[in-house]
C-alpha cells in the first residue's frame, strides 16, 4: 500500500473556508485520541460518503483537522467531527491513491495537546454508489417495522424501497426480506413478502408482479434467491425453516431447516423447474457465477438424520453439517449438468454457507462456522477466501473477529466487500465495508458512516442482506404497494 507523509500544518492558519482555527503552541500528546467508530489504518473508497466520527477522551475542547499532501485542509471544532460533504469529497479527490490524516487536538486543564495523526490510505477504487439493506428490530415470534432500504454511499441518504408499515396490522403482521437485483443493477429487482398480503415481488423495468412461487409439489414458496447475472432466471431455495430457543447460555435462538430444496423460476414463462430435491441432502443458498455457468450452494447430508427429522432436530441441531456444492448450466439449453461437491467441509466437521463469487470469477467468499447454516447466529462464524485459479483456500483473517461475520456482498469492481457483524455489542448486526485489493488481500473493515457517528448505537435495528447496486431503484414504495395488495399470479411447475 502506497504511503505518504502527512505535512504538518503552522499553527494559527486557517484552513479551507472554515473559520476554526488550529491550536497555538500545542503541547504533543503521547497517546492516540480514542475514536468511534474506530476510522484508523484503514483503506477506504475515493468516493465514499464523510468518515464523521466522535472522539471519546474527556477533554474541555477539541478541533480535527482532516488534511492530505494536496487540496484544502478542513477543521472541525468539537467532540463529534463531522465533515462538510462537498469539502470531504474535495479532500478524498484531491489525495486519491495517497494518504489523509486526522490531527486531533484536545483542550485538557487548561493546555491543547496534539495527539499523533490518525492515518487512512484513499483506495483509488470507487465503491458502487448504492447499498441495499433490510432493516429488521430483534424479534423472534413477530414481524414487527421493518424496512428494506436503499443507502446513497457517496452522502448520507437514504430511502425505502418498501416499508411494511405501509400494509401492516397487528393481527396478521408482515415479514418483507430477501431483496435480490440482476448483476449490481436495480432495473431486476425481487423480495418477498410473508404474512399479510404474501407473495413475491418481481420488478422487471419498471413492470410489477406478485407470484406465489408455491407450486403443485414444492415444500414451499421461493426463499433465498439469486438472479442469473445475463439470463431473466432466478435460482430460489425451498425451505421448510423452524426456530428453536436455548433453554439457557448467551445463545437465543437456533434457525434450521427441516427440509430444503433449489428450483429455477423463469419469470417470463412463469414456470418453475426444479434443480436439486434429494430427499437426504438439504439444499440452500444457491448463487450464480459471474458468467452464469455455475450454481453454487450449500448442502448437508442428513441420512443419519432423516428417519428422526422431525422430531430430533432440535436435540441434534450440532450435527447438520453444511459442505458447498457446484452445478454446471447452459445458458442456451438451460439445462444443468451434475452437481458436485467444491468444499467438503462437512469432512472437517465444520459447516460452509453464503458462497459468493467475485465479479471476476477469481474468489469465492463464503462464512464457515461449526455448525448449521444460519450463520448470523453463530458467535465462531467466520469469512473465508477460495482462490478459484489455484485452488487454494483460507480464512480472511483481515476482516474476522471474536464475534459473528455473516452474510456478505462484492461491489461490482471486485474491489470492496459489505459483510455483515456483531462485533460491536453481541447483538445487532450492523454493515462493514472493507477493501480488497489486486493482490487478493483484504484490508481493515470499517463500520458503514453516518451523519451522526453514533447512529448505529442509537438505532435499535439490525442491517442484513447487504447488496450493493450501480443505480438507485426508481420506483416508489406506493408502486409496489398496489401490486402488493391485489392477486398473486400462480408460478406452474413443470
Amino acid at each position: 500500500m502506497k504511503r505518504l507523509t502527512c505535512i504538518l500544518l503552522p499553527a494559527l492558519l486557517l484552513l479551507g473556508a472554515s473559520c476554526t482555527r488550529v491550536p497555538q503552541d500545542a503541547l504533543s500528546a503521547e497517546a492516540s485520541a480514542r475514536i468511534w467508530p474506530d476510522y484508523s489504518g484503514l483503506a477506504v473508497p475515493c468516493n465514499i460518503a464523510p468518515l464523521n466520527f466522535r472522539i471519546e477522551d474527556e477533554a474541555q475542547a477539541y478541533r480535527c483537522v482532516a488534511r492530505g499532501e494536496n487540496g484544502k485542509a478542513i477543521v472541525v471544532k468539537g467532540r463529534t467531527v463531522r465533515f462538510p460533504l462537498k469539502e470531504w469529497h474535495a479532500l478524498l479527490e484531491a489525495n486519491c491513491g495517497g494518504e489523509i490524516c486526522f490531527d486531533i487536538y484536545e483542550k485538557r486543564d487548561g493546555h491543547w495537546y496534539a495527539c499523533p495523526p490518525v492515518r487512512n490510505f484513499v483506495a483509488p477504487d470507487p465503491i458502487d454508489r448504492y447499498l441495499s439493506y433490510r432493516l429488521i428490530e430483534p424479534t423472534y415470534g413477530m414481524a414487527g417495522s421493518m424496512s428494506i432500504s436503499q443507502r446513497d454511499l457517496l452522502n448520507f441518504q437514504e430511502k425505502d424501497i418498501f416499508n411494511n408499515q405501509l400494509d401492516y396490522d397487528r393481527i396478521d403482521g408482515q415479514c418483507i426480506n430477501c431483496h435480490s437485483f440482476q448483476n449490481w443493477h436495480a432495473d431486476r429487482l425481487q423480495f418477498h413478502v410473508r404474512q399479510k398480503d404474501g407473495g413475491t415481488i418481481i420488478a422487471d423495468h419498471g413492470e410489477i408482479r406478485k407470484v406465489n412461487l408455491k407450486a403443485d409439489g414444492f415444500l414451499s414458496p421461493g426463499v433465498y434467491p439469486s438472479w442469473h447475472p445475463s439470463e431473466n432466471l432466478l435460482a430460489y431455495s425451498l425451505n421448510s425453516t423452524r426456530q428453536y430457543f436455548y433453554a439457557k447460555g448467551i445463545d437465543k435462538t437456533e434457525v434450521i431447516d427441516s427440509d430444503s430444496d433449489i428450483i429455477l423460476y423463469d419469470p417470463a414463462a412463469n414456470r418453475a423447474t426444479v434443480v436439486a430435491a434429494d430427499s437426504l441432502q438439504l439444499e440452500t443458498f444457491p448463487y450464480w457465477s459471474p458468467d452464469g455457468r455455475t450454481l453454487y450452494y450449500a448442502s448437508a447430508d442428513i441420512t443419519q438424520l432423516a428417519p428422526m427429522r422431525e422430531y430430533y432436530y432440535g436435540p441434534h441441531y450440532d450435527e447438520l453439517k453444511y459442505k458447498l456444492m457446484q452445478v454446471p448450466f447452459d445458458p442456451v439449453t438451460r439445462r444443468f449438468g451434475t452437481p458436485e461437491v467444491f468444499f467438503d467441509a462437512a469432512a472437517l466437521d465444520l459447516s460452509a454457507t453464503f458462497p459468493r463469487v467475485s465479479p471476476d470469477g477469481r474468489y469465492l467468499l463464503f462464512t464457515l462456522a461449526s455448525f448449521g447454516q444460519f450463520h448470523i447466529w453463530h458467535r465462531d462464524a467466520d469469512l473465508y477466501l477460495a482462490d478459484l485459479a489455484d485452488g487454494s483456500l483460507r480464512e480472511l483473517e483481515e476482516v474476522n473477529s471474536e464475534e459473528v461475520e455473516s452474510y456478505h456482498s462484492w461491489s461490482s469492481n471486485g474491489r470492496w466487500i459489505v459483510f455483515s457483524s456483531r462485533r460491536d455489542d453481541r447483538t445487532y448486526t450492523r454493515l462493514y465495508l472493507a477493501w480488497f485489493d489486486a493482490q487478493g488481500r483484504a484490508h481493515k473493515p470499517f463500520l458503514l458512516p453516518q451523519r451522526d457517528p453514533q447512529q448505529n448505537l442509537r438505532l435499535f435495528k439490525s442491517y442484513n442482506i447487504p447488496e450493493f447496486t450501480v443505480d438507485p431503484v426508481k420506483l416508489a414504495p406506493k408502486d409496489f404497494l398496489s401490486v402488493l395488495q391485489g392477486p398473486a399470479v400462480q408460478a406452474e411447475c413443470q
